[in-house]
């Protein structure tokens, strides 16, 4: 029988990847590119353009290679492709637990 184990929703932190969580912001954040830039139908030449980055940065972004992409680059591409972008700071949870970074995509 094969053993089935639930995920904890972030793919990097089950694979034991360090960085996990920056991981995953970057990977909702390169998906809602991606999203914009397909669904205007660009090239990858002219949204890197758009985007102020090298066309072969973006390719790599765009295939989940974004190690040398900091997250302020990621939400400044998004600001170029016309989207609203608003970091909300909340109440502490607990004294002593880590916060915890939601990336929310508002329609």
């Amino acid at each position: 029988m094969i053993e089935i184990e639930e995920g904890s929703g972030n793919i990097y932190a089950d694979l034991g990847i360090a960085d996990s969580d920056e991981m995953l912001v970057k990977a909702q954040l390169a998906t809602k590119i991606s999203e914009i830039i397909q669904g205007r139908k660009w090239s990858q030449l002219h949204a890197a353009e758009v985007l102020c980055i090298p066309q072969s940065k973006l390719s790599k972004m765009l295939r989940g290679q974004f190690r040398g992409i900091s997250e302020s680059k990621m939400l400044d591409c998004l600001t170029r492709l016309g989207r609203d972008v608003q970091i909300v700071v909340g109440p502490a949870r607990r004294a002593v637990s880590a916060g915890r970074v939601d990336v929310v995509f508002r329609k």
